[in-house]
């Protein structure tokens, strides 16, 4: 799976290849007295690339209320904290290098000290873990930014605007998805994190520029790429997460006020994407430009 991890992250939950008539990752459901703005979603950006689309500004202006994966208007870093050493901690009895075995320890390492992180502040960490913490220490790398991101943006303007936030699930639901890999499959994960650290920029170009584009076609072929690297890895990170969230969407169309839900990018297209199981339900969306 080398050369994929980036995209997980970033469209999960660059430019060019725009014209004027590009239209947005953002689109309108209707219910029977409001609308639900259902927006794709890139958690890190740039800043000197942070400009949200239009479709977006004009969706969060039209809302009442901002849905996001995890309801990050309320998180707390403790909270956080306290999360990641619940779920991403090996047990006392062993160690990293123990789970990794002696070669993959050491090509680990030498991506951890790449980035400026001591090998010994990983030994406690489970694989996914450490995958996760490489890729965010390369994202930092490369300018990316979370703050930057389309969440924290609307976050920002939701507390300043005092308007409602709420999340489609908790972050311990999120992390108990990595923490439910079998010990092959976290292996796994992070070889192919591993491996993707030295492409991330350059692969993630592809995805940036199709979803600021609101480029539906391109945005599914490179989520069929991903699943076909790793069909479970891909049900257990956005198919079976969508079906989860799929009711709390559907009942946000039965009420009175419009809603805004951001989801990273790569959960709305595709096969099981959320816009195909809306439309099945008989709630089809329209593209904003």
């Amino acid at each position: 799976m080398a050369r994929s991890a980036s995209w997980w992250f970033l469209a999960l939950g660059l430019l060019g290849c725009l014209n004027a008539r590009a239209a947005g990752p953002v689109w309108a459901i209707r219910g029977a007295h409001d609308t639900v703005y259902l927006a794709g979603s890139i958690h890190l950006l740039r800043a000197a690339d942070a400009e949200l689309p239009p479709a977006l500004t004009r969706a969060y202006a039209d809302s009442s209320s901002l849905v996001m994966e995890i309801d990050l208007g309320t998180l707390d870093p403790l909270e956080l904290a306290a999360t990641l050493l619940a779920h991403g901690l090996l047990p006392t009895d062993t160690s990293l290098p123990a789970v990794l075995g002696p070669a993959r320890y050491q090509r680990v390492s030498a991506a951890a000290a790449a980035l400026g992180l001591p090998a010994v502040a990983l030994e406690r960490e489970t694989p996914w873990m450490v995958g996760l913490q490489l890729t965010e220490l390369e994202y930092a790398h490369l300018g990316f930014d979370p703050e930057q991101g389309v969440e924290q943006q609307l976050v920002r303007r939701a507390h300043a605007d005092h308007r409602p936030t709420a999340g489609l699930e908790q972050l311990s639901d999120e992390l108990a998805i990595f923490e439910a890999l079998a010990p092959p499959a976290q292996l796994r994960f992070l070889d192919m994190v591993v491996d993707d650290l030295t492409a991330a920029d350059k692969d993630t170009h592809a995805v940036l520029a199709a979803w600021r584009g609101g480029d539906v076609r391109r945005l599914a072929a490179l989520l069929a790429r991903e699943y076909d690297e790793d069909p479970a890895l891909y049900r257990a990170l956005v198919s079976d997460r969508n079906r989860a969230w799929l009711p709390a969407i559907e009942r946000l169309l039965e009420g009175d006020e419009n809603s805004l839900v951001v989801v990273g990018a790569l959960h709305l297209v595709g096969t099981g994407g959320l816009l195909e199981l809306l439309r099945k339900d008989g709630h089809p969306a329209q593209q904003l430009d």
